[in-house]
């Protein structure tokens, strides 16, 4: 891959200029995790959890991105997810987070009546080019509720993965997702949902 300055309008190659680095543009999967504004606790009951729950799916859905695993709290959400066509155009995946985190922010603010309030801080992107990555956060996404404290078992909690993918999986590949270890992963998940 020529570098980022081999030619500065492909921004396919070019590194976004600010902190969290986001390389956008490539085909594979992509781990993501998003955080509210502080780690505020902004979708605090059932009704919020849903619509950030529901609005990841349609958005990805949408986007044309495929889920893979995902799991939304009061304050962050984790989600895999892969191009559904073979390589993703420029910048597909930075309109799709603008689109989700504007929607879920308006919506949000609509239940709060707290208009143009901040909702969203950022969200921090990594491409996964190794199969083995990509297994241990699909186990790291799917256990993330147990992680937390909320449930003892993953698929005892709605707004996660974990029970559509017991579901749909062969149970041989639940079996080898759930026996990835997850405790040496770098991740981002310093939140208190």
């Amino acid at each position: 891959m020529p570098d980022n300055t081999s030619n500065p309008h492909d921004l396919r190659r070019v590194d976004w200029p600010h902190a969290p680095l986001h390389r956008l543009g490539r085909s594979g999967s992509y781990f993501i995790t998003g955080a509210t504004y502080l780690k505020q606790r902004l979708f605090h009951d059932v009704v919020r959890l849903d619509l950030l729950h529901d609005a990841l799916l349609a958005h990805t859905a949408g986007s044309g991105w495929q889920l893979e695993a995902w799991a939304v709290f009061t304050n962050h959400y984790h989600f895999v997810a892969r191009p559904a066509k073979d390589c993703v155009a420029d910048n597909d995946l930075g309109p799709m987070m603008k689109s989700l985190h504007e929607h879920t922010a308006v919506a949000l603010n609509r239940m709060d009546a707290t208009p143009g309030r901040q909702v969203w801080h950022n969200f921090w992107d990594t491409h996964l080019t190794y199969e083995r990555s990509l297994m241990a956060r699909l186990n790291y996404t799917i256990q993330n509720p147990v992680k937390h404290g909320l449930v003892k078992i993953a698929n005892q909690y709605p707004w996660c993965s974990a029970s559509w993918f017991e579901r749909t999986a062969s149970g041989a590949w639940v079996q080898t997702i759930y026996k990835f270890k997850t405790d040496s992963l770098k991740i981002r998940d310093d939140f208190d949902p």
